[in-house]
């Protein structure tokens, strides 16, 4: 069910899901937290599908904004999606216009959740020093998405220089998969050490630059990243040791390749996690994200550094 407010006030946007809760008994779920998301129009039903999508396993109530024309006339049309049209959650878009088109906390108070945790997630785009922003300042968890700025090394760069406690980046989730598969490799690669590494991916892969820089913070030798296509995501690791090389590559996307010394070829599935997977992982945790906060601001400067030293 979807009640459409247009030129409302976020005092009526209250009153009325307390209207539907008591007419249509919906939203009674139990939530667990409230998300904030901040986004452009153009992109309001991409990141809700994703959150709805996340929200059963998470119920949750979504708080969408969407920011409308600083050259209209004030005024905040407001949107309720519960039922079939907002997963496990209820979903809240509100859309400024005029002087509340740059508006966000005085926007959002007043239909928080009580006493429930906040999460503030930026679909497109990355806010400069977001846990300084006055959304990522009541927040408990701030998820940025690297990927989606124009250069995302610059935008993992600066989000190292920014780096607070409760911070996290969709770049970093879409390696878990990842990650467990290459610690799974190196523990049973044997006891010869590993020599230096080579990460190969895309040029706008913010993943790509992560998984480097959590392997160098890990493993303190020498990586090399191998920019390649756009659009192409991580395509191999390589593990370079006296005994032989470890690689493990992605030709397709989907299947990996493990390739190591006296062994046959082994293939292991590996898609490329998509947004709500991704999402869903992120809220199962209200706890900085510490070993984030390593790679990001100690194995991301100095493997770029050495990138830098050896182009």
């Amino acid at each position: 069910m979807i009640v459409e407010l247009p030129d409302t006030t976020t005092s009526k946007v209250s009153k009325e899901i307390v209207a539907m809760r008591e007419r249509g008994g919906v939203v009674t779920l139990g939530r667990v937290l409230t998300l904030v998301v901040d986004t452009q129009p153009d992109f309001v039903e991409e990141a809700i599908a994703a959150a709805n999508e996340a929200s059963r396993e998470h119920p949750c109530r979504i708080i969408v904004l969407a920011e409308g024309s600083l050259e209209a006339g004030t005024r905040l049309d407001a949107e309720i999606r519960v039922g079939g049209d907002a997963g496990a959650s209820e979903v809240i878009v509100l859309s400024g216009c005029g002087e509340l088109a740059g508006e966000s906390v005085s926007l959002v108070s007043a239909l928080l959740l009580p006493d429930a945790p906040i999460v503030v997630w930026w679909p497109h785009g990355v806010p400069d020093n977001p846990s300084s922003t006055p959304l990522g300042g009541i927040a408990h968890r701030r998820i940025t998405d690297a990927a989606t700025a124009p250069d995302p090394k610059k935008a993992l760069l600066a989000l190292a220089d920014d780096y607070a406690d409760g911070d996290t980046d969709l770049s970093w989730t879409r390696l878990t998969n990842w990650r467990i598969q290459l610690a799974a490799v190196l523990d049973g690669a044997g006891p010869d050490p590993v020599q230096s590494v080579s990460v190969a991916g895309a040029s706008d892969s913010a993943s790509t630059f992560l998984l480097a820089a959590w392997l160098q913070h890990a493993l303190q030798v020498p990586v090399e990243i191998i920019e390649g296509e756009p659009g192409t995501g991580i395509r191999r690791v390589v593990f370079e040791r006296a005994a032989g090389n470890v690689e493990l590559s992605r030709p397709d996307q989907v299947t990996a390749h493990l390739t190591q010394p006296g062994q046959p070829e082994q293939q292991i599935p590996l898609p490329r996690r998509n947004l709500r997977d991704c999402l869903a992982e992120e809220l199962r945790r209200l706890d900085p994200d510490e070993v984030y906060g390593e790679v990001l601001t100690q194995g991301l400067a100095a493997c770029l550094s050495r990138e830098g030293a050896t182009a």
